[in-house]
Protein backbone atom coordinates (compact mmCIF):
# COMPACT_ATOMS: atom_id res chain seq x y z
CA UNK A 1 0.00 0.00 0.00
CA UNK A 2 1.48 3.32 -0.80
CA UNK A 3 -0.87 5.83 1.11
CA UNK A 4 -0.67 6.07 4.88
CA UNK A 5 -4.20 7.33 5.76
CA UNK A 6 -3.99 8.92 9.35
CA UNK A 7 -6.94 10.19 11.45
CA UNK A 8 -6.24 13.01 13.78
CA UNK A 9 -8.58 15.08 15.43
CA UNK A 10 -8.97 17.57 12.52
CA UNK A 11 -7.97 16.48 9.55
CA UNK A 12 -7.32 13.28 8.05
CA UNK A 13 -3.84 12.84 6.88
CA UNK A 14 -3.38 10.93 3.69
CA UNK A 15 0.69 10.11 2.88
CA UNK A 16 1.85 9.15 -0.13
CA UNK A 17 4.41 7.08 0.42
CA UNK A 18 5.56 6.56 -3.22
CA UNK A 19 5.68 9.83 -4.19
CA UNK A 20 7.02 11.37 -1.07
CA UNK A 21 4.32 13.62 -0.27
CA UNK A 22 1.64 14.51 1.81
CA UNK A 23 -1.64 16.51 2.13
CA UNK A 24 -4.04 17.17 4.87
CA UNK A 25 -8.24 17.13 4.49
CA UNK A 26 -9.47 19.17 6.74
CA UNK A 27 -12.61 17.75 8.85
CA UNK A 28 -16.12 19.63 8.99
CA UNK A 29 -14.41 21.82 6.59
CA UNK A 30 -17.40 20.75 3.98
CA UNK A 31 -18.98 23.76 2.45
CA UNK A 32 -20.10 25.28 -0.83
CA UNK A 33 -16.55 24.74 -2.24
CA UNK A 34 -16.49 21.14 -0.94
CA UNK A 35 -13.69 19.32 0.57
CA UNK A 36 -11.07 21.88 2.31
CA UNK A 37 -7.68 20.12 1.27
CA UNK A 38 -3.72 21.05 1.17
CA UNK A 39 -1.60 21.02 -1.64
CA UNK A 40 0.39 18.25 -1.63
CA UNK A 41 3.56 18.93 0.01
CA UNK A 42 6.98 17.24 0.02
CA UNK A 43 7.59 14.42 3.14
CA UNK A 44 10.43 12.10 3.88
CA UNK A 45 8.41 9.70 5.58
CA UNK A 46 6.46 8.73 8.87
CA UNK A 47 6.94 8.00 11.65
CA UNK A 48 3.53 6.27 14.40
CA UNK A 49 4.20 6.07 18.11
CA UNK A 50 1.71 3.28 18.72
CA UNK A 51 1.86 4.19 22.57
CA UNK A 52 1.42 7.45 22.52
CA UNK A 53 -1.03 7.81 19.29
CA UNK A 54 1.59 10.42 18.03
CA UNK A 55 3.10 10.74 14.41
CA UNK A 56 5.51 12.55 13.01
CA UNK A 57 5.58 13.51 8.97
CA UNK A 58 9.56 14.52 8.08
CA UNK A 59 9.45 17.70 6.27
CA UNK A 60 13.19 17.11 5.08
CA UNK A 61 15.76 14.05 4.29
CA UNK A 62 17.86 15.12 7.88
CA UNK A 63 14.24 14.97 10.13
CA UNK A 64 14.92 17.93 11.11
CA UNK A 65 11.76 20.12 10.31
CA UNK A 66 8.81 17.82 11.27
CA UNK A 67 5.07 18.13 11.59
CA UNK A 68 3.84 16.48 15.08
CA UNK A 69 0.26 15.57 15.57
CA UNK A 70 -1.48 12.71 17.27
CA UNK A 71 -4.29 9.90 15.81
CA UNK A 72 -7.94 10.94 17.11
CA UNK A 73 -9.19 7.89 19.42
CA UNK A 74 -12.06 6.98 21.13
CA UNK A 75 -12.04 9.12 24.67
CA UNK A 76 -9.69 11.12 22.73
CA UNK A 77 -7.00 12.92 25.32
CA UNK A 78 -5.94 15.40 23.04
CA UNK A 79 -9.75 16.87 21.87
CA UNK A 80 -11.58 15.14 25.32
CA UNK A 81 -14.03 14.44 21.82
CA UNK A 82 -15.79 10.99 20.96
CA UNK A 83 -15.39 11.75 17.48
CA UNK A 84 -15.13 14.10 14.48
CA UNK A 85 -16.97 14.31 11.14
CA UNK A 86 -16.24 11.74 8.73
CA UNK A 87 -14.95 12.39 4.91
CA UNK A 88 -16.65 10.51 2.64
CA UNK A 89 -15.00 8.01 0.51
CA UNK A 90 -15.55 9.81 -2.94
CA UNK A 91 -13.54 12.54 -0.99
CA UNK A 92 -11.09 10.83 0.89
CA UNK A 93 -10.43 9.43 -3.18
CA UNK A 94 -10.61 12.44 -4.65
CA UNK A 95 -8.29 13.85 -2.17
CA UNK A 96 -5.84 11.06 -3.19
CA UNK A 97 -5.99 11.67 -6.61
CA UNK A 98 -5.99 14.59 -7.09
Amino acid sequence: MDEVIIESCHSTWVIDTANSRFRRMVKGGHGASGTVATEWRPCFGVEIDPRSESFVVLLNPEGTRLLRSWRHVEHCAQCGGEATSELSLRDLHSAIHH
